[in-house]
């Protein structure tokens, strides 16, 4: 029982750290996908210039964007910088067209919203980030200053954003421009008529836009795959602790049923003196390690979900000012517990092999 307990143990811990960064991973990365899917609806997205230039569609590329021929519809987002705080980073406030009717069909919101009161500040919708950071709760006012005035907007919703960590703030469009004046855009969703390939038409709306060779084209389905493959590359650390901990864990195995079956070796002997075939003890041995692994698959499986339960729901929030929704890979969890009981097994009955086969007389004639 204690060599089976001392195994037990370093299975329980590499199996725990194992499913641990597994569910961590794999509820990020599904809550990213399913983020994307909220926040890229349309078919095509043009940028007027990359992420550390000023450029901007003026109102004539709007009208080229709005009336091209092959897009149905078109949406366009003003992005401005805006301090909320002298010793933090600034926030993205983003002017778009929202409905705040439907603002929890257009918007990835976390939690229930408000509608903002008819003779009140307009609404706005905040980044968790931005609720986390400056209290800006459901139902509070938020001062953003807009074309260096400040003006005050009522908190109609918390959303998610997995693009901007130090937060983000979307006000409607028609709000922005009353207030600034500024009928700028950076960023043009697009719609495309059925048949009209987004490749079909970059080329001729680069060469219709004013903004030019400057302008950034990205269909949906290429953002979407890029900043999986960009998550994926960031987390190729935790894949390969992952795999580590599988070995960690092999190898506890092998090593606690190898030094069993050396410390059996008389017991085996004597089973087989009374009349238990070769097969039977392996058979035994085969039972006992797949009972041990088991138990300790159990345990580590506890105390994994456990642990990313926290590392989720506590670690997660407070490192990025973010939420996750918490996801269990129950494939991925089943293939390695097999794995696990599988070379618990096989570790088992190869190390008693040899010592079953000994010589019967010899191993037994050790106890008188």
């Amino acid at each position: 029982p204690s060599l089976a307990a001392i195994g037990m143990a370093g299975i329980v811990a590499s199996f725990a750290l194992m499913i641990a960064m597994a569910t961590m991973v794999a509820s990020f990365r599904d809550s990213l996908d399913a983020w994307l899917g909220r926040v890229l609806p349309a078919d095509l997205y043009v940028r007027a210039g990359g992420p550390v230039t000023n450029a901007v569609f003026g109102p004539g590329d709007v009208a080229v964007l709005r009336g091209f021929p092959g897009v149905a519809r078109a949406e366009f987002t003003r992005a401005v910088r805006a301090s909320l705080a002298p010793d933090r980073p600034d926030v993205t406030v983003l002017a778009r067209p929202v409905d705040p009717a439907r603002a929890a069909l257009e918007l990835p919101l976390v939690g229930a919203g408000a509608p903002a009161p008819a003779d009140g500040p307009p609404p706005a919708w905040v980044s968790e980030a931005v609720a986390r950071l400056y209290g800006a709760r459901v139902g509070a006012t938020i001062t953003l200053p807009l074309a260096g005035v400040g003006h005050d907007f009522f908190v109609a919703g918390v959303w998610r954003d997995y693009a901007r960590q130090w937060g983000s703030v979307i006000v409607r469009e028609a709000d922005y421009v009353a207030l600034t004046g500024d009928a700028t855009r950076t960023e043009a969703a697009l719609w495309l008529a059925p048949g009209v390939a987004p490749g079909a038409i970059t080329g001729e709306l680069r060469g219709a836009l004013a903004a030019g060779q400057a302008a950034e084209f990205s269909a949906a389905g290429e953002l979407r795959a890029l900043s999986l493959a960009i998550f994926d590359r960031s987390f190729t650390v935790t894949y390969v602790l992952e795999a580590i901990a599988i070995l960690i864990g092999l190898v506890g195995v092998g090593a606690t049923f190898a030094a069993q079956a050396l410390a059996r070796t008389r017991e085996f002997a004597m089973l087989r003196h009374l009349g238990l075939t070769r097969g039977q003890v392996l058979r035994l041995l085969a039972l006992e390690g797949a009972g041990v692994c088991a138990l300790a698959i159990a345990g580590g499986l506890a105390a994994g979900l456990l642990v990313a339960l926290v590392l989720v729901t506590v670690v997660n929030p407070q490192s990025f000012n973010w939420t996750m929704e918490f996801h269990a890979p129950v494939g991925l969890v089943a293939t390695l517990a097999a794995l696990l009981l599988a070379a618990a097994i096989a570790t088992a009955v190869a190390a008693g092999r040899r010592v079953a086969g000994r010589d019967i007389v010899r191993a037994v004639s050790a106890d008188w």
